[in-house]
């Protein structure tokens, strides 16, 4: 009977040795979900739906067709900044415009960002359905929040089908956002890499700003925190805005991101917008040397030249910076963009124009604190000890703002 039972059990272990290991979980997107549930939330109600060219589902088929498909009594679109179409350049003012013969899309770029209340009183749910990069500059969050205020006020639902956060697993850096620097490049008082996916973002808002909003968030299946978004099987990549053209720009994107408040051109009008930098007063080999100083983690520095077709500097000869992430999980996007800042602010303070466009840079830093700073020419490790600080109470203040592991 021993021999037997010895026998059974070895039997069991060779036999659990030889099953291939199970498939990681197909990642859905907040969207596949509802598609799953045919829309059944939105059955019987009157929609509104904010979204763009880059909300699609795992299949490629835009979100807002989705809902067409299963029924849903979609009365209009919105789109934020770069309109529906993602052919409109940052800052640039859009226009209302339409899908096919009978469906409008509202701007939300125009002469309002914040939805119409008189238009959302027509219906009964907004829906959203945005990419987001990961960072708390990015407009996309400003208009969530804009349209989760306008729902309260209208008193009808908001709904967000959940994305992922495609710089998730770096840990969220940057100074904490003070309530009088909000803007639209700041609107909630978030780290600047916040780590989070737009609905939790929307939970968190809710919980902050609109306690009596009707919140629904759709959740992603299959969505690991720990992962990179292009990690995930079923993760369908499609540029959020005209300058993230690939997922190697979305992780450079933070980190150069800053540029764009001085008068050091952050690759805007060439092949690589914020993958590089430059300008025509940089001496790139000096520059490179001052910032490898700083021995950052998972990124090299190589000397590039361009001309942009516009934007700064345009149609002028820049030498500059081209950047290359060598290891993204140990890479640290604040910490390379704040070497960066030192570095030309060490060279060429007056070229470099932080005290020209200081309004606008702390808009995008959330704070005066960072480029001050800079200006003073503080130490890297006092600045980054001041970010942790305001992470970890951050952190400690919302200890459940994640809805995923």
């Amino acid at each position: 009977m021993r021999r037997f039972s010895l026998f059974f059990v070895f039997s069991l272990i060779l036999l659990a040795l030889s099953v291939p290991a199970a498939r990681a979980e197909a990642f859905r997107y907040g969207l596949d979900v509802l598609d799953a549930q045919k829309c059944a939330p939105l059955q019987g109600k009157r929609v509104g739906m904010i979204t763009n060219a880059s909300a699609v589902s795992r299949s490629g088929e835009p979100g807002y067709r989705v809902l067409l498909r299963h029924g849903a009594d979609l009365k209009f679109l919105m789109a934020p900044e770069h309109g529906f179409a993602l052919d409109y350049e940052a800052g640039e003012k859009v226009g209302n415009a339409g899908v096919g013969d009978s469906l409008k899309v509202w701007s939300l770029y125009g002469e309002s960002r914040k939805p119409d209340v008189s238009l959302l009183k027509t219906i009964d749910v907004l829906v959203f359905d945005l990419q987001d990069a990961g960072v708390r500059c990015y407009t996309y969050i400003s208009t969530m929040k804009l349209a989760m205020e306008a729902c309260n006020e209208a008193g009808i639902t908001f709904m967000v089908l959940d994305r992922p956060n495609p710089l998730a697993p770096l840990p969220a850096s940057g100074f904490v956002l003070e309530p009088r620097f909000e803007s639209f490049v700041g609107a909630a008082e978030l780290p600047f890499i916040h780590g989070m996916s737009v609905g939790e973002i929307a939970g968190w808002l809710k919980n902050r700003r609109f306690p009596g909003l009707s919140l629904q968030i759709v959740r992603m299946q299959g969505y690991r925190r720990d992962r990179f978004a292009d990690e995930l099987p079923g993760f369908r990549f499609r540029p959020p805005s005209p300058n993230l053209r690939d997922f190697k720009t979305l992780l450079l994107y933070p980190a150069t991101v800053m540029l764009e408040a001085t008068d050091v051109s952050e690759g805007r009008g060439t092949d690589a917008p914020f993958r590089m930098f430059g300008a025509p007063f940089i001496d790139s080999k000096l520059l490179i040397r001052e910032i490898e100083q700083y021995r950052l983690p998972g990124v090299e520095f190589h000397r590039t030249s361009f001309t942009p077709e516009r934007s700064k500097f345009s149609g002028i000869e820049c030498q500059g910076v081209r950047l290359k992430v060598t290891g993204r999980e140990r890479f640290d996007p604040f910490m390379t963009s704040t070497a960066i800042l030192l570095s030309l602010q060490k060279l060429w303070p007056s070229e470099t124009g932080l005290h020209r466009h200081a309004t606008f840079f702390d808009k995008l830093a959330g704070t005066d604190r960072h480029r001050l700073m800079i200006q003073q020419q503080r130490p890297i490790g006092e600045i980054l000890d001041a970010v942790r600080a305001q992470v970890r109470a951050f952190d400690a203040a919302f200890p459940d703002h994640f809805l995923y592991p």
